[in-house]
């Protein structure tokens, strides 16, 4: 049975297909799209554990962080 390793990660609605393309490319599947706390949407995300490689996974990681903070206004 395959152990899976999860994200999430918030979209950004003028940049959703990009930010769940680059995901996939690193192996991850789309598992459900909700709303946020804060609004917005927040995408969940799976992959088989060693379904990617290192590299790969600290790219997403990231993506993930630059996301969150364009997500929270940041810059």
């Amino acid at each position: 049975m395959p152990t899976w390793e999860y994200v999430t990660t918030p979209l950004m609605i003028h940049s959703t297909a990009a930010i769940l393309n680059n995901w996939g490319s690193d192996g991850w599947e789309l598992v459900q799209v909700v709303s946020g706390p804060e609004g917005g949407l927040v995408a969940y995300l799976k992959r088989p554990v060693g379904g990617g490689d290192s590299g790969a996974a600290s790219a997403g990681a990231s993506a993930a962080a630059s996301a969150a903070t364009a997500f929270e206004g940041g810059n």
